[in-house]
């Protein structure tokens, strides 16, 4: 039988956890007989065309493990978008260096690239087993109970607002945190797990499942701001008008693009700076602040899902697995059994490259300002242990002497 030469790289937005992914590859890898190398791309699909490689044959399984456990993708990452001639490149370089299993950790982008390169593979009658390993803190690949990266990224996002809610609460005023999530809202919705009691913030979730109003805005703060004294916003980067325009195409004349053509939605703070002067002229509250988290979320490392990294462990593992024992090429897919476990399938890569998920309505509320107990349900486990909680002094009050307020 021939030798097996394998290749694995790492796309797109890095996370707390990818690295576990690529660690459980490389392990399962070499525990396989047949396997003659294992190849790392730097910088995901950018590598593999620049033949840039590395042996990973050679790291130790303890420094593997320390590389593990630290977030962010050790093998570098790409924002490139490869369309057919691009992946028709990567094949050629995959065939010149003999590499028999292709594994790529990504997102959306990574499997439908993934799906190029098997289709180009089959066309030349090449034997090419390609697997996509899901990753993303979006939470947005379809077919997916949820994705390795958005526990703990979700993790921070809910600690973030359980901190913002007591600062807030001690120094009363208007908070506003702009998270990311251009279609989905998953993430944004985490701030709610971050709430204990019932009058604690966010008190107002907005998702870009829902069309964003802006007038509607305005009263919805400042019915909450009349009600508490106070009030914790969190806003997904990605709301939009009824047309699917970005608020933030509305509401600022100066508009940065990303490599994709996207509308740069977090990267300046500037939503986050203009729904806050909204707020600060129209509602006339002088305490207002606003934070857009960017990538603290992605790879925070004090704050990471054990849960995730043990599931972003086993994903990569059993992508070797599916690719040795397998006979098919395929994207690994978590589902979720019982009260909480998973277990994991490989599903065409057809049924979810370029496809995104977004949050289902039986997580948003009628209200589209909060979220139910159900995505409450969905979310907790995904969180791990240790979560930190908060508590409250009991009001003991003293009589007045004076009776000044």
């Amino acid at each position: 039988m021939k030798p097996a030469k394998i290749l694995v790289a790492q796309g797109g937005g890095p996370t707390a956890v990818i690295n576990q992914s690529l660690v459980g590859v490389v392990l399962e890898a070499r525990r396989q007989a047949k396997v003659e190398a294992v190849y790392g791309a730097w910088h995901g699909m950018r590598g593999i065309i620049n033949e840039d490689f590395v042996d990973l044959g050679q790291e130790t399984s303890h420094n593997l493990e320390l590389v593990a456990g630290t977030p962010s993708s050790a093998l570098g990452s790409t924002r490139d978008k490869p369309d057919a001639a691009y992946c028709h490149q990567i094949f050629k370089v995959l065939q010149a260096h003999g590499i028999t299993h292709f594994f790529n950790i990504g997102g959306n982008d990574s499997s439908d690239s993934v799906r190029i390169v098997s289709e180009e593979a089959a066309a030349a009658n090449y034997p090419l087993r390609c697997i996509h390993i899901p990753k993303t803190i979006d939470n947005d690949l379809v077919e997916n109970d949820h994705t390795p990266g958005f526990p703990s990224a979700a993790r921070f996002v809910a600690q973030a607002f359980a901190g913002a809610n007591l600062d807030n609460a001690a120094l009363p005023g208007v908070y506003l945190g702009v998270v990311m999530g251009r279609h989905a809202g998953f993430l944004t919705a985490a701030s709610a797990l971050g709430k204990k009691f019932p009058d604690d913030g966010p008190h107002l979730i907005y998702l870009p499942e829902r069309v964003f109003e802006l007038e509607r805005f305005l009263a919805d703060v400042k019915a909450m701001y009349e009600r508490h004294g106070r009030c914790v916003i969190a806003v997904s980067e990605g709301i939009h008008d009824a047309a699917g325009e970005p608020i933030l195409a509305q509401l600022s004349t100066q508009l940065d693009r990303d490599a994709h053509g996207n509308v740069q939605l977090s990267g300046t703070g500037a939503l986050a700076d203009l729904l806050c002067e909204q707020i600060k002229s129209r509602l006339k509250i002088k305490r207002v602040r606003g934070d857009t988290f960017g990538y603290l979320q992605r790879s925070f490392i004090g704050c990471v899902s054990d849960v995730d990294q043990r599931e972003a462990r086993e994903v990569g593992e059993k992508a070797v697995q599916f690719a040795f024992h397998g006979q098919r090429d395929g994207s690994v897919a978590i589902k979720r059994v019982g009260n909480y476990s998973v277990d994991y399938e490989l599903l065409p890569l057809t049924a979810v490259a370029g496809k995104t998920r977004v949050m289902e309505d039986e997580f948003i509320s009628a209200s589209g300002t909060d979220v139910t107990d159900a995505f409450r349900l969905y979310l907790r486990p995904l969180l791990g242990s240790g979560l930190p909680d908060a508590f409250r002094l009991r009001p003991n009050p003293v009589a007045k002497v004076l009776g000044r307020t």
